[in-house]
């Protein structure tokens, strides 16, 4: 039976009662809204540890748009389901007070790492992030924290963080899973109409064709197909499209410049705000 835990002081008494039975512990962390994507994710964790966590958080401090916050899905009863078929032992979902008795008035530098794509476009989204994570790491301790490649920029940044922070655990990214018609799994993907849903889709096909296409172009001909592919359906309008060194995230100029090119993309399919990624070289 999967037990849900809503303070950090009771979380760290049933893991450390866990540590001290020398059990490995793997955290999932997740605003909820769980979808088939998050199962993988818990699913590997599961199969890596001995003890699986997912905290099911929606984290005020990395929305800067409070309607975005307010209309994030919550579906707690149903990811509570989902993860008790897939293996997990603990869920954490505590309260904004508990996360934040007071304010985080931390702040953290990842240049260059936060201010290209999303970062000039969401001020203080990946200081929020970074703020949560950590509470995380420091309330459940793990030996290896799991995330999706879907948030290839965030992937990136909590590696960082890892690192100046000093913390033995191990980041372990996970590939995209995706429906059947090729659009990532994503939670925002519920506040689609079924027709923003069926539109949504040329997002990644997109991607896909522009990896042939990149075969017999240049990388700045590729990001232009990328761009006007995508706005040439109404309904959506693509707000950046960068063609990224898979490491540092800087904006490269030609496919030889690096041996890990990866292509990141947001779009606006109506009032949806959706993020997805293609590797052109790993």
């Amino acid at each position: 039976m999967i037990q849900v835990i809503t303070t950090v002081k009771d979380l760290k008494e049933a893991l450390n009662s866990c540590r001290q039975n020398g059990k490995t512990i793997g955290l999932v962390p997740t605003m909820g809204a769980l979808h088939e994507g998050h199962a993988s994710l818990v699913r590997r964790s599961v199969a890596e540890n001995d003890i699986t966590v997912v905290s099911d958080f929606v984290n005020p401090t990395q929305f800067n748009d409070k309607n975005d916050l307010k209309n994030y899905p919550r579906t707690m009863e149903a990811d509570c389901q989902l993860l008790e078929k897939v293996g997990a032992q603990y869920v954490f979902a505590p309260t904004v007070e508990e996360m934040y008795p007071e304010p985080d008035t931390r702040t953290f530098d990842f240049t260059p790492l936060d201010k290209v794509m999303e970062g000039p476009n969401r001020p203080g989204h990946f200081n929020g992030v970074a703020q949560i994570v950590s509470k995380l790491f420091y309330a459940v301790e793990p030996d290896r924290a799991y995330f999706g490649e879907k948030d290839f920029q965030q992937l990136a940044i909590i590696r960082e963080m890892v690192r100046q922070l000093g913390l033995k655990i191990e980041i372990v990214g996970c590939p995209i899973v995706r429906e059947e018609d090729g659009m990532a799994l994503s939670s925002r993907n519920m506040l689609l109409s079924k027709a923003e849903r069926k539109l949504a889709a040329n997002i990644s096909r997109t991607l896909f064709e522009s990896r042939y296409y990149a075969r017999h172009h240049t990388l700045a001909l590729t990001r232009k197909y990328v761009i006007d592919t995508i706005n040439s359906h109404e309904g959506l309008e693509v707000e950046y499209y960068e063609i990224v060194d898979g490491r540092t995230l800087q904006p490269v100029d030609n496919w030889d410049a690096t041996d890990y090119i990866v292509g990141c993309v947001t779009v606006h399919c109506g009032k949806v705000r959706l993020i997805d990624n293609i590797k052109y070289k790993e």
